[in-house]
């Protein structure tokens, strides 16, 4: 299969008043001269995940879907041209990290594996995962499908195989190399259920009035996931969705391809945030296991003074960027201190688990853990310094206890980490 399937230039090409070299120099700096050629954004997708990335018609190589539109839309903002490439689902890990593309745009999971070799953006969509099975009369609850004789297919090597492993173990599951497919291996009878997501399903149900829909059973985000050498660019990508969010252009697009009217303002600071310090939190896990495989001791205070003296420099960093006065360093340590804390429980938990435990293959925890928590600490900074002025306590606790979620934590670490952000966000306002 072709890498290209199609090409957009987005915007009109400056005239020659502009620096050849600034304009290189800009390239450079969101990293897509190397690897590709300037000026061109190279996206990952797969065409094969409907609302997020499909060829409405099968005759012509054009993409359509939110995260193209969502792609198009950045490019033209930028000035690049996007180059679509695609990818199969179990390949996509290994396609980023071979730079085969800049960036992945196909509705991607938010995923511990993939935090640890590259960079997630702000999340663009939320999903949850349903079951779609047949005879409609069949199947009446969940549980049923959770017997070896059921068989049920899913998407090889994306987030939903993994989903539908650990939901239903005593199962038959298929797992099948193109998404497009699965819905036919269940019509054909080669299957009895099919896991998918709520925004995929309403399309397979169009016409089938013999499909039963479960669940669904979890709640799963979706970002744009970004080579991890590509810095500026993930910095870049999260300014301009968090703009769009506030000026509705991802609230349009969310009603246009899933029909969301008045869709929750996943990309605003607050929620972004607390999404961001839910993804470090679901690597501790593995954090917890790789201390114990390398004989090391859960609490290292050398490393833990590192890790603050980075995220200091980090906002202040991004306070710079933003032309915004830097928040507290007390308070800036206060909110990682209680990151860390919440943390030291899950690498607790997760060494008294067997499930972690029995792990073949973790993360090396020098080389791709411990630089992907700063990686995501990067984000964080970001995020806090855009954080609106003196937000309602009562708010940031109550968002605080639905978007961490990815791992248990205690209430008393829920609060210290809402607490935190309340203090942030008590600074003065620029002038101006």
């Amino acid at each position: 299969m072709g890498r290209e399937l199609a090409t957009f230039r987005g915007g009109p090409r400056r005239g020659p008043r502009r620096s050849r070299a600034l304009l290189l120099g800009s390239l450079l700096a969101f990293g897509l001269a190397a690897g590709g050629q300037a000026g061109v954004l190279r996206v990952g997708t797969s065409g094969d995940y409907a609302p997020f990335s499909f060829k409405a018609d099968p005759g012509r190589s054009d993409l359509e879907g939110f995260d193209i539109a969502l792609a198009r839309a950045y490019a033209k903002a930028r000035d690049l041209e996007v180059q679509f490439v695609r990818f199969r689902w179990p390949e996509l890990n290994r396609a980023l990290l071979s730079d085969r593309f800049d960036l992945a745009m196909s509705g991607v999971t938010v995923r511990p594996e993939r935090s640890a070799i590259g960079r997630f953006t702000v999340a663009v969509v939320e999903t949850g995962a349903v079951v779609v099975a047949r005879p409609k009369d069949l199947y009446l609850e969940i549980d049923d499908l959770n017997h070896p004789q059921v068989r049920i297919g899913v998407n090889a090597g994306g987030h939903l195989e993994r989903v539908a492993r650990e939901r239903f173990p005593a199962a038959t599951l298929v797992a099948i190399p193109d998404n497009a497919l699965v819905l036919a291996a269940l019509m054909d009878g080669a299957t009895d259920a099919a896991v998918t997501d709520d925004l995929e399903a309403p399309g397979w149900m169009l016409g089938h009035e013999d499909l039963a829909l479960l669940g669904p059973f979890t709640v799963d985000r979706k970002a744009i996931f970004v080579r991890a050498d590509r810095a500026q660019l993930a910095t870049d990508l999260n300014s301009w969705l968090l703009a769009r969010e506030a000026d509705g252009t991802l609230a349009q697009l969310r009603e246009q391809y899933f029909e969301i009217p008045d869709s929750p303002k996943l990309a605003s600071p607050l929620r972004a945030l607390l999404a961001a310090i839910d993804e470090r939190l679901a690597l501790m896990p593995l954090v917890g296991i790789a201390k114990r495989r390398a004989s090391l001791p859960l609490v290292i205070p050398a490393r833990e003074t590192l890790v603050l003296d980075a995220a200091v420099e980090s906002v202040r960093a991004a306070a710079e960027q933003q032309g915004v006065p830097p928040p507290s360093q007390d308070a800036v340590r206060r909110l990682f201190v209680a990151q860390m804390e919440a943390g030291k429980q899950v690498q607790r938990a997760a060494l008294n688990d067997p499930i972690f435990a029995s792990l073949e293959s973790v993360p090396n925890l020098q080389t791709e853990l411990r630089p992907a928590l700063l990686r995501i600490g990067e984000r964080i900074a970001q995020l806090l310094v855009a954080l609106p002025a003196d937000l309602d306590r009562e708010r940031v606790v109550e968002a605080a206890r639905r978007e961490i979620r990815s791992t248990p934590i205690s209430d008393a670490s829920i609060l210290a980490i809402a607490d935190a952000i309340s203090e942030l966000s008590a600074r003065p306002l620029p002038e101006g």
